[in-house]
């Protein structure tokens, strides 16, 4: 319990203490106009009202991902709580601001766009197709599940299958339409509900007389019963929960609508950290409720158990009728809350590639019905497989976006190392999880070999970057303040 609750206190402490070191590096103005003034059109740019905002931003970036994550990391032993914590306030939510607060200065601009300005035409190219991918694989993972529960809720002729329909026809509505309709009127309730149920997880490891095993003082190696490695698996298992790429792709949609600069780190730095804390719950409760790391392994190792039953049996052990109630929003609404936003960024980032306008309705249609077929198609594939490779674009679109907002940040004078030392380590972890993951997902390498090429990727990639830094300051490109 105690290492428990110094974690949180870590985590909350380093929403204060470090956000405000990582808003200061930035250097927030409030006099600047943000883009949901400067570009207001009643569509995507719209000022909305800062709770809203921090709760559809944290919502966007949540979803099941902090609960789910959270319970197959931990599964690792008590390193998951290490990585949860200093992961979320040294890469996660630096990621989440800086790329959130750059998209601010630039214009509201998608994730591609901001890396190409930084690291050229080309990486922007394919930046725009790895975003889109990635987003096309969350609207369809984040599809199966949900449908497959409410079929199983519901009368037989309310299949599996019609779920999706319905699903998708919820989708395109939320894609197409302004973002103050179903969004900004859903998105808070489900988000506070999503909080709601954090917070009685929390009272009940505090006050319901539970016993969390830390395990920390038997050593930090992996619990897991077939040996999988903490490094490089854990790191890409917990994604959501400490650092992940998708946020990036997210933040530039509450960029368009945020009223002033010092509301950026509530809402993006703020946003994670709160998503850092959902994920610490969840990890401690799943190990109080299970009575450990290897009871943990023996219930997920039973046939039928998932980490979405984990959740519907601790909600209704532990909160009553009502926490069935919170598990079946957690499981349900929950991911399709995340699928239909990754839908609507994919259709920003469309719409900025090839420039355009989407003030029109028929061409945001348009622009979004080749996304659905796509994302339709997706579904077709082994749940399973797509979520590993969704596992692993969504780290590696988190190095690209770190190192694009170091390069940023070097160019304006500013405090790059709070962006280049996760970028680093990021790199390392996504290098060396390709080449030593079990095939199809990965090469199946040595972990050894893979982590000295992760490292080899990692040292050229430095390199690459003080050789820029270098040419730069030659040749006066570097300034001191941003203008």
């Amino acid at each position: 319990m105690t290492a428990f609750l110094i974690s949180l206190a870590v985590l909350v402490g380093g929403y204060f203490i470090y956000g405000a070191f990582v808003e200061k590096a930035f250097g927030t103005d409030a006099s600047r106009p943000t883009p949901a003034y400067s570009r207001r059109d009643g569509i995507d740019y719209i000022p909305m009202p800062t709770w809203k905002v921090f709760l559809i931003q944290f919502l966007n970036i949540a979803g099941i991902g902090p609960i789910f994550g959270a319970i197959m990391g931990v599964m690792f032993g008590p390193a998951a709580f290490l990585w949860i914590v200093l992961g979320t306030i040294f890469a996660g939510a630096v990621h989440d601001f800086l790329s959130g607060m750059i998209s601010v200065r630039m214009g509201g601009l998608s994730l591609p766009e901001i890396v190409g300005s930084q690291l050229g035409k080309s990486v922007k190219a394919v930046m725009g197709v790895f975003s889109i991918v990635l987003l096309l694989m969350v609207g369809a993972v984040f599809v199966t599940s949900p449908a497959g529960i409410l079929a199983g809720l519901t009368p037989d002729w309310l299949d599996a299958r019609l779920w999706v329909l319905l699903i998708f026809a919820y989708y395109v509505c939320a894609t197409v339409l302004p973002v103050d309709k179903l969004i900004g009127s859903l998105y808070p309730v489900f988000g506070f509900a999503l909080l709601f149920m954090a917070a009685g997880l929390l009272c009940c490891l505090l006050f319901g007389g539970m016993t969390i095993p830390d395990g920390i003082s038997e050593g930090l190696h992996t619990r897991r019963a077939d040996g999988y490695p903490i490094f490089p698996m854990m790191f890409v298992s917990i994604a959501c929960g400490a650092i992940s790429g998708f946020h990036a792709t997210q933040s530039p949609m509450m960029a368009r609508c945020m009223k002033n600069e010092k509301l950026g780190r509530p809402v993006f730095y703020g946003a994670m950290v709160a998503e850092g804390i959902v994920a610490l719950i969840w990890a401690a409760a799943a190990i109080a409720f299970t009575g450990g790391y290897e009871s943990l392994g023996g219930y997920m190792a039973v046939e039928g158990h998932s980490a979405a039953t984990l959740v519907n049996d601790i909600s209704r052990s532990w909160l009553g009728a009502f926490g069935g109630i919170l598990a079946l929003l957690g499981v349900v609404a929950a991911p399709i809350t995340t699928g239909d936003t990754a839908l609507r960024s994919a259709r920003l980032i469309v719409a900025d590639f090839l420039k355009i306008d989407q003030k029109s309705t028929l061409r945001r249609i348009l622009v979004s019905l080749p996304l659905f077929a796509v994302t339709f198609l997706l579904i077709q594939i082994d749940f399973q497989i797509l979520w590993r490779y969704f596992a692993w674009c969504n780290q590696t679109l988190a190095v690209f976006t770190l190192w694009a907002v170091s390069i940023w940040m070097l160019r304006h004078g500013k405090n790059y190392y709070i962006a280049m030392i996760p970028a680093l380590y990021m790199t390392v972890v996504s290098v060396s999880y390709l080449l030593c993951a079990p095939m199809p997902e990965g090469f199946g390498l040595p972990r050894e070999l893979a982590a000295a090429c992760g490292l080899a990727v990692a040292a050229l990639f430095s390199w690459l970057f003080y050789r820029y830094r270098s040419s730069s300051a030659k040749s006066g490109t570097i300034i001191a303040e941003d203008n």
